[in-house]
């Protein structure tokens, strides 16, 4: 089954894990509001403490919440066992860091569940030296998981803050060749576009008009759209040769809302 229509076919068990994308929500429904607190940073040394032990926890979390619930790419399998997700959340969540949840790492933001990055991942279809454009760094995890596959990946973090942090992330865990930047996602990266493919991890309630601009023909974007605190809809879009968008619903999830102009 191609990879357009396997967004259609989810099973509904795979829908209500990955509702949970970006904020968890408790028993009453509504999202829990993460306290704006500084991230803490991982050292070096805290990495290779934990390696060995995170080794294994990493193979069976590809194994049972990526390929097991039906990812199939075998370079973003690959990819989602070499990234070291505990290298990119807060120490107090290393013992957390491959349980197939989102986690919250600081200013508000959570670092994606591993099956939705690897499935966003996946649907952009990438190739080596592919130009790869990411909104909302966060902690940097899902731009390591890019640079598995491309070494031609770029990143924009509003917050200063996690800006900086996920340059460090990304430096000590062996991925320094990603550019990150501070700015606001929503007008992309025009100094290094177009890209072939794009990929969001915020909700807005539209597709930014400079990122549709900025992707390639025949390029792939993948973003949630929808309101905050509500059920969002995972979208797919498609520039083609033509210039034509075409739109497809992939499923339903829940993200942390974009900010900047797209709130405007």
């Amino acid at each position: 089954m191609g990879l357009l229509n396997r967004g259609l076919s989810i099973s509904l068990a795979a829908l209500c894990l990955s509702f949970a994308a970006e904020v968890a929500l408790p028993a009453g429904g509504q999202p829990e509001k993460q306290k704006a607190e500084e991230p803490e940073q991982p050292t070096s040394t805290d990495s290779a403490e934990v390696s060995g032990e995170m080794h294994e926890e990493r193979r069976r979390m590809v194994q049972q919440d990526i390929a097991g619930r039906g990812i199939e790419d075998p370079e973003v399998l690959e990819a989602m066992r070499r990234v070291p997700r505990h290298g990119f959340v807060r120490k107090g969540d290393r013992s957390r860091a491959y349980a197939d949840k989102p986690l919250p790492i600081g200013q508000g933001q959570t670092i994606s569940q591993p099956y939705i990055v690897a499935y966003m991942t996946e649907m952009l279809e990438l190739k080596p030296g592919d130009r790869v454009l990411e909104i909302g760094t966060g902690s940097g995890y899902q731009a390591a998981v890019l640079a598995e596959i491309s070494n031609d990946v770029y990143s924009i973090e509003i917050i200063d803050e996690l800006a900086s942090w996920a340059q460090e992330n990304l430096a000590q865990n062996g991925y320094s060749e990603v550019k990150v930047k501070q700015g606001d996602g929503y007008y992309g990266w025009e100094q290094y576009a177009p890209f072939d493919a794009i990929i969001v991890a915020a909700a807005a309630g539209h597709i930014p008009p400079p990122l549709l601009e900025q992707l390639k023909p025949d390029g792939r974007m993948v973003i949630p759209i929808g309101g905050v605190y509500e059920v969002q809809t995972l979208m797919l879009v498609e520039k083609e040769a033509s210039g034509e968008v075409r739109t497809e619903r992939l499923m339903p999830v829940r993200f942390v809302p974009f900010t900047g102009e797209a709130q405007s």
